[in-house]
């Protein structure tokens, strides 16, 4: 519970630091002093709330620290909100810097977070994901496994696209694939490629997959841990296009985690998911260049 609280207020640090950006680059129609104040008092309830969080909480003190937290995430969600409305339109904003900021404020911020966690719970980096476990194995069925999804992805993603119109509604484009089309710039996409390829499936499966999915397997709870890691996976990616793709793709690198026992598997899959898709952005985008 500290951990996913902790990663939702770090997020809301990251839309803070992206909407500030966004109205000292706009017109700045608001009084600048009162958007001061605003994102001060959001910034000061998100680090109470943090501040909280940070050591292990004990049953004599949790009532107190339970509603301390709730005020000071809601003073920070409250405050953030006045914030987000007077910055200006997201949209305005280059999307791979919101792309940028919004994987470090998650993916990036979980890999920091991650080493007291082991710590409080005594368990050493390499141990606690299996690493060590037949390592080249789990390397060869993570790959494998990325190669033999990826046309099934397609094609449910093409299902997913023909449902979505037969219901009138028009299919959003990935965030991470609007940044790479509005990022023309090598270094801005060298960047984005190394977030979507390295930082991203790293920060995803220790989270969902690592951390997530054995704990409630642990509980007692193993298809809950599965179908429901699975459907948080697909639903953070907010895309109603990519959810049903998402949510099969994150069922099999929990299978996959299950059967090797080394989190190297899901993690490899997921990279080289990534992969395919960064080189079937270029093809495509390079086939539309030269039709010819």
């Amino acid at each position: 519970m500290r951990l996913g609280v902790s990663l939702i207020l770090c997020n809301l640090l990251g839309a803070l630091t992206l909407a500030v950006t966004r109205y000292f680059s706009g017109e700045r129609i608001f009084n600048v002093w009162i958007f001061f104040v605003l994102v001060t008092a959001s910034l000061a309830g998100c680090l109470a709330a943090l501040y909280l969080l940070r050591k292990p909480w004990d049953l004599e003190r949790f009532t107190r620290q339970f509603i301390l937290l709730i005020f000071f995430t809601y003073l920070g969600l409250t405050f953030g909100a006045f914030v987000q409305h007077f910055a200006g339109n997201a949209a305005s904003q280059p999307t791979a810097m919101r792309a940028l900021v919004g994987t470090l404020s998650f993916q990036g911020v979980t890999l920091l977070l991650l080493p007291p966690f082991l710590r409080e719970h005594g368990e050493a980096f390499r141990n606690a994901f299996g690493f060590t476990v037949n390592w080249k194995m789990a390397v060869l069925f993570g790959v494998l496994a990325a190669c033999a999804f990826m046309p099934v992805g397609e094609l449910l993603q093409m299902a997913s696209s023909k449902f979505l119109s037969q219901l009138n509604m028009t299919p959003e484009v990935q965030p991470a694939v609007e940044a790479m089309k509005n990022s023309s710039a090598l270094f801005d996409r060298i960047i984005l490629a190394v977030v979507a390829i390295l930082l991203a499936p790293l920060g995803e499966e220790i989270l969902f997959r690592g951390i997530l999915y054995p704990t409630i397997k642990r509980y007692g709870f193993p298809r809950l841990a599965l179908w429901g890691t699975s459907l948080l996976f697909a639903a953070i990616h907010v895309n109603l296009l990519t959810f049903v793709p998402l949510f099969l793709f994150a069922m099999v690198l929990g299978l996959l985690y299950q059967k090797t026992g080394n989190l190297l598997a899901p993690i490899t899959a997921h990279a080289m998911f990534n992969v395919l898709n960064f080189v079937k952005f270029l093809i495509f985008e390079a086939s539309m260049k030269n039709p010819g």
